[in-house]
């Protein structure tokens, strides 16, 4: 059975607009959309029957008035009327079978999405289309019915062509792997939504003071809620680098709600020094993406008030979060001072750099965070370790090492929990002072 058999059979049958006949042959032919093609099928099957019906073969005639009726074709319908064959109201269908005529409406449903979008900066898109299942069944079974081996889906057909509306109207490009806005349409309903994905900004952090923690600390008491012990904040730290960053973001985007991303974290009491800490913020719905960075990072380090200091910001996307997870094993830089019960000597500090350098430290969860992390024994590489007199009784010691190293239990031993420690090299009871990160070594 060629194309115009096909066609008539399918006609005959069923209404159906030019859209959706001729997506039935959608890869048959190049540069043509599935109207076009549609319509041209027609416009042939109407010819074929005009030279019929002018020889007065009656299958010319009755093929015009399926082509005037569920064909919905103007020039058919023409000859008849010249050719003064009458065609019975009764038999005049309303809608496509397929579509219900909702191709007719693709230009106000783009109108309705622009609508939408005018309250975002966006500088590309893509369409997704939701369709009743008993729609897209409909033309599952049309299709093994007629034994169409050429056509596409409805739903691809619907986002091209609202797609190119947009595009038209807008001036936006179509995005097809990472989208910054999605928008949603369901024709049938003639409903249009948003999906705005995040926006996603990286950079680097300084935490140059002691006493705030890395990210929202939830009293744990109330959890969030609110109490005597937490002052009724809801919180246990007033504050930190994750709050302190975030506002300035969200206030520059207009979004919902931003999230922190970091690469590993430190100690509450530690300081993060030298080019800071790689971060990720993401922001929910943002309204605004066209952010000048210079003038955000100025804003941050203004509202941080020299509690934290952000640099290098630029714009990422969520393959970046990915990245900055999988680098929280990377390579860090510590700078403790420690604190002895007994004086040191020299060759106290040789023995902790022959002892401590290119070693494998087993440490099972420290006891200070053993009640929220589970009981596990872990394996970090110290790379190198330089140790500098202070006093009679202490040091600072720099450390290159296998992120998540704690360093403090390296320095203590934790009750026998690290091994080896600097406690245990040296026999002498070691704590931890003060504590600084120094560099997060990121390979590319």
């Amino acid at each position: 059975m060629n194309i115009l058999e096909k066609t008539l059979k399918m006609l005959e049958k069923y209404p159906l607009c030019d859209h959706c006949l001729g997506r039935q042959f959608a890869l048959l032919g190049h540069g043509l959309e599935n109207d076009e093609r549609g319509n041209a099928i027609k416009m042939i099957l109407t010819l074929e029957a005009h030279a019929l019906a002018i020889s007065k073969d009656k299958k010319g005639v009755k093929t015009l008035k399926t082509l005037a009726t569920n064909g919905f074709f103007g020039i058919a319908k023409d000859i008849l009327h010249r050719m003064k064959k009458r065609i019975p109201s009764k038999r005049l269908p309303k809608t496509c079978f397929l579509c219900e005529d909702k191709f007719k409406i693709v230009d106000e449903l783009a109108k309705k999405a622009l609508e939408r979008l005018k309250s975002y900066e966006y500088s590309n898109f893509l369409v997704g289309i939701e369709l009743p299942v008993t729609v897209e069944e409909r033309e599952d079974e049309f299709k093994a019915e007629f034994e169409v081996s050429y056509g596409e889906n409805m739903r691809n057909e619907f986002g091209r062509v609202i797609g190119k509306k947009i595009a038209e109207f807008s001036g936006k490009t179509v995005e097809y792997k990472k989208p910054e806005m999605v928008v949603l349409v369901n024709p049938l309903a003639e409903e249009v939504r948003l999906q705005i994905n995040p926006l996603y900004i990286a950079g680097r952090y300084r935490k140059l003071v002691r006493g705030i923690p890395q990210s929202k600390w939830l009293c744990s008491n109330c959890w969030g809620k609110g109490c005597e012990k937490c002052n009724w904040t809801g919180k246990m730290y007033q504050e930190s680098v994750e709050e302190i960053i975030e506002k300035p973001f969200l206030d520059a985007a207009g979004g919902v709600k931003a999230s922190f991303h970091a690469s590993g974290r430190e100690d509450i009491d530690a300081r993060m020094l030298g080019k800071g800490r790689p971060f990720v913020i993401e922001i929910t719905r943002p309204k605004k993406r066209f952010l000048n960075l210079k003038k955000l990072e100025e804003a941050v380090n203004v509202y941080a008030k020299g509690k934290v200091e952000v640099s290098n910001l630029q714009f990422a996307d969520k393959d970046v979060v990915r990245k900055l997870k999988k680098a929280e094993s990377a390579q860090k830089e510590y700078r403790v001072v420690i604190e002895f019960e007994n004086t040191i000597a020299t060759k106290d500090l040789r023995l902790l750099e022959e002892k401590l350098t290119n070693i494998m430290v087993k440490q099972k969860t420290p006891l200070r965070v053993l009640h929220r992390r589970a009981d596990l024994t872990r394996e970090k590489y110290i790379y190198e370790v330089k140790v500098k007199k202070l006093l009679p009784k202490k040091a600072e010691m720099k450390i290159r090492c296998q992120g998540g190293l704690y360093v403090k239990e390296l320095v203590t031993g934790d009750e026998g929990r690290t091994t080896p420690s600097v406690s245990e090299i040296l026999k002498n009871k070691a704590k931890p002072i003060k504590l600084d990160v120094l560099n997060v070594i990121m390979r590319n």
